[in-house]
């Protein structure tokens, strides 16, 4: 959890930097160690409700992932929002700034109130281990990362350039219909752990 805080800073802090500095590859760069940042945090979260939930309710755990991972693209979406508001009011640079400079208040909390140990895996499997014995199931994983990481380019970066040249829309409106589409894309991953109980 704390090492993706650390990431998504540093990854905040490589965007706020000169214009001129600002090249595509130096962009995308920052995305990707941006991404892997928030992949980190969100397995170390589900990770860390696995560990709360009680053995005898494990049952529930899906459910609870579930509410997880919708809450935290809601979350996100609010955070388009939050942020074309700050593109607005402040500009780029310092917008990026006062994100690092939250999230480094996070960081703090974090590294102070959360137990080190919460998480870690008894016995430390061998780098073989972490790969699935199924050729198919390694396949699947590696297209997956490679079709997160192309939506990720695509939503965050390239979508908004799209919106805003061709619409000619602004920094608030922009961030105001990703924010909502996010928010809506959430809460239907809120709900979905109910529609196998229903159909049953």
């Amino acid at each position: 959890m704390n090492i993706g805080l650390g990431m998504q800073i540093f990854a905040l802090l490589m965007l706020a930097v000169p214009s001129a500095w600002l090249t595509i590859p130096w962009v995308m760069a920052a995305q990707a160690l941006s991404g892997i940042a928030k992949d980190l945090n969100k397995m170390s979260a589900k990770s860390a409700i696995k560990t709360l939930v009680p053995d005898e309710q494990q049952g529930a755990l899906y459910k609870w992932v579930a509410i997880l991972t919708g809450s935290k693209n809601a979350l996100k979406g609010a955070g388009f929002f939050i942020g074309g508001l700050l593109l607005s009011v402040l500009g780029f640079q310092y917008a990026v700034a006062a994100m690092a400079a939250v999230l480094t208040l996070v960081f703090i909390g974090s590294v102070i109130s959360l137990e080190s140990d919460m998480g870690k895996a008894k016995a430390k499997p061998k780098f073989k281990q972490i790969f699935s014995k199924s050729e198919s199931i390694n396949i699947l994983s590696a297209a997956r990362m490679f079709l997160f990481g192309a939506r990720d380019v695509w939503f965050v970066v390239a979508l908004p350039i799209y919106l805003g040249s061709i619409f000619g829309w602004d920094h608030t409106l922009v961030g105001g219909f990703l924010a909502l589409w996010v928010i809506a894309y959430g809460f239907v991953q809120g709900v979905a752990q109910r529609l196998p109980a229903r159909r049953r």
